[in-house]
């Protein structure tokens, strides 16, 4: 078989692209990049608005608006917001609701998705139909009932002030926990599902038994997939103001996202004032997407290339 002689490889072989020469940017591409742009600042814009109106006395913003040139930038209203609003005790309140939330529904849904995807159990495309199931209905059709439910489960007064489990922390990581556990089973399971069954088969051979193939093999295995799930679901509980507000009488018992009601005034409302709250607000929620930033991004982008 002939294989051409040098002067016809030459013509036929891919031209090489000069050094320090970038690739020409085509016209789709061109416009897909226009389009996220476009879509990035979009999302951004509210953010922006925000933090810009923070720095500002609002006596500026109310003579001259919100888009107009600043005579004035100063962090004078941060540290009113953070101290009016008393902001240290209900950042505490969320953590104590957040960080057990999370780690508790990671834990449960791993143990249910290795069950599911690993253990190749009877009925486990069942269960896991069961549990995305519960993420399709309406979390507000079951605010009566849970609050009726809550107010007869009796706890101990080390446990609860109410001696029942309404107006206590339990209540809210309940129901925390049951509504996020559906959509980290569905996460997870179809993330073991795709790594590599002969690992656990290997290790099966060498006598690993059920905890060590989960504790051991899989879940470090499942490292990004849980890195992006605990940055949603902190990001979940953390923002959440409904069920703390249905669920809790205690006013000194409210998350964070309570705080800014603080900064309402009853017949006036300083919104630059607001919205320097809700930037502090929303501080925790960024360092721990910033900290976790790398597993993030890996656990969304897998599945994305093979090999």
């Amino acid at each position: 078989m002939s294989v051409g002689t040098a002067p016809e490889r030459a013509r036929t072989a891919p031209t090489a692209r000069p050094p320090g020469r970038r690739p020409r940017l085509r016209p789709r591409r061109l416009g897909l990049h226009v389009f996220l742009m476009g879509v990035s600042l979009a999302f951004l814009a509210p953010l922006a608005l925000a933090v810009y109106a923070s720095l500002r006395p609002y006596e500026e913003t109310s003579e001259l608006g919100y888009f107009s040139l600043p005579k004035k930038l100063s962090f004078d209203y941060y540290q009113q917001a953070f101290s009016d609003s008393g902001m240290t005790k209900y950042f505490v309140n969320t953590l104590v609701i957040a960080v057990p939330g999370v780690l508790l529904v990671l834990f449960l849904a791993s143990f249910v998705a290795f069950a599911v995807a690993r253990l190749r159990m009877r009925g486990g495309v069942v269960l896991l139909m069961l549990f995305t199931a519960g993420n399709l209905l309406p979390q507000q059709v079951i605010v009566t009932p849970l609050y009726v439910v809550f107010n007869r489960i009796p706890l101990p007064y080390w446990m609860s002030d109410s001696m029942t489990m309404f107006d206590s922390y339990w209540a809210v990581l309940a129901v925390q926990v049951g509504f996020q556990l559906g959509f980290c089973v569905f996460v997870l399971a179809n993330f073991m599902r795709a790594l590599p069954y002969e690992i656990v088969e290997a290790a099966i051979v060498d006598g690993a038994g059920v905890w060590t193939q989960y504790w051991r093999i899989t879940l470090p295995l499942c490292r990004p997939a849980l890195a992006a799930l605990g940055t949603l679901q902190f990001t979940w509980m953390y923002n959440d103001f409904l069920w703390a507000l249905v669920f809790m009488s205690d006013g000194d018992k409210l998350p964070i996202t309570s705080a800014l009601n603080n900064l309402r005034g009853q017949f006036f409302t300083d919104y630059n004032l607001l919205a320097a709250g809700s930037v502090i607000v929303a501080l925790p929620t960024l360092l721990v997407f910033l900290l976790l930033q790398r597993h993030f991004i890996a656990g969304l982008t897998l599945g994305s290339s093979k090999g």
